[in-house]
C-alpha cells in the first residue's frame, strides 16, 4: 500500500493480530484472535475483533482500534438503513462496496484498517477482503488480515478442500488462529469463532467448542 507523500507513517503504532475467513458451501466461518497491541506492548487482552453487522453479515478487524471501530459504526447504521429503505437485508456486495467507497473517500487521510466482510444472500456466501485505502477483493476459499497472515494462511491452505462445510470449517478457523498466535507476537490471548449460514443467520462459536476442538490437536486455549 503507497502512503501519501506527507504520511508519517512514524508516527503510527504498529498493530498486530490474526483474522481469518472460510469460505463454505453453506456459508461463511470468521475466526480472530484476541490481542491488541502497540508496538511490543499488549494494550488489551480481550479485545473484540468479530462484529455482526446484520443478521447475514459480519466483519473482522485488523489495524488501528479506533479507526475500524468508526467503520463498524458507519456500516451498522448503513445496513439498516438499507433494509428500512429497501424492505430487505443489504446484499454482501453491496455492503463490501459501500465500505469500499468510504476507505476510498478518505486516501489521502486513510483508515488503517484491513478487513474481511463475510455472509449470506440469495445468491449464496461471499466473503471479501479490504485494505486501507479501499482495495476490494472478492476471495473464493480462504482470506486472512493481519500480523499472523503468513501463518494462518500456510494452516488454511493446507487444509482447505472444494465443497467444504461450516461443521468441518471450524475446527481449521481453530487450529489456523492458534497456529498464528504460536508463532505471531501480535496475536495471542484467546480466540473468537463465529459463522454465517442462511438458515440461523450470525452464531458465535461458545468458549467450550473451541477448547474441545483444540485439545484434538494438542492444543490449549
Amino acid at each position: 500500500m503507497t502512503f501519501p507523500k506527507n504520511f508519517e507513517q512514524e508516527q503510527v503504532l504498529h498493530t498486530g493480530t490474526t483474522t481469518l475467513g472460510i469460505m463454505c458451501v453453506d456459508g461463511v466461518v470468521l475466526a480472530t484472535d484476541h490481542r491488541a497491541v502497540a508496538g511490543y506492548y499488549v494494550a488489551h487482552k480481550h479485545t473484540k475483533k468479530i462484529y455482526r453487522l446484520a443478521d447475514h453479515v459480519a466483519t473482522t478487524i485488523a489495524g488501528v482500534v479506533a479507526d475500524a471501530q468508526n467503520l463498524i459504526d458507519y456500516l451498522i447504521a448503513e445496513c439498516n438503513l438499507y433494509k428500512l429503505s429497501h424492505l430487505k437485508p443489504i446484499p454482501i456486495k453491496a455492503a463490501a462496496t459501500l465500505y469500499a467507497y468510504y476507505l476510498f473517500n478518505r486516501r489521502w487521510f486513510p483508515f488503517l484498517t484491513q478487513t474481511i466482510i463475510g455472509g449470506v444472500d440469495k445468491s449464496g456466501p461471499h466473503i471479501y477482503t479490504l485494505d486501507a485505502v479501499g482495495s476490494l477483493i472478492e476471495e473464493y476459499t480462504v482470506a486472512a488480515t493481519g500480523s499472523g497472515t503468513p501463518i494462518a494462511l500456510g494452516v488454511l491452505e493446507d487444509a482447505y478442500f472444494e465443497k467444504i462445510t461450516i461443521k468441518q470449517a471450524i475446527p481449521i478457523a481453530i487450529h489456523a488462529v492458534r497456529t498464528a498466535i504460536e508463532r505471531d507476537i501480535g496475536s495471542g490471548n484467546g480466540i473468537d469463532v463465529v459463522f454465517v449460514d442462511k438458515e440461523k443467520g450470525y452464531n458465535e462459536i461458545s468458549d467450550q467448542v473451541i477448547v474441545t476442538e483444540l485439545k484434538k490437536i494438542g492444543k490449549e486455549l
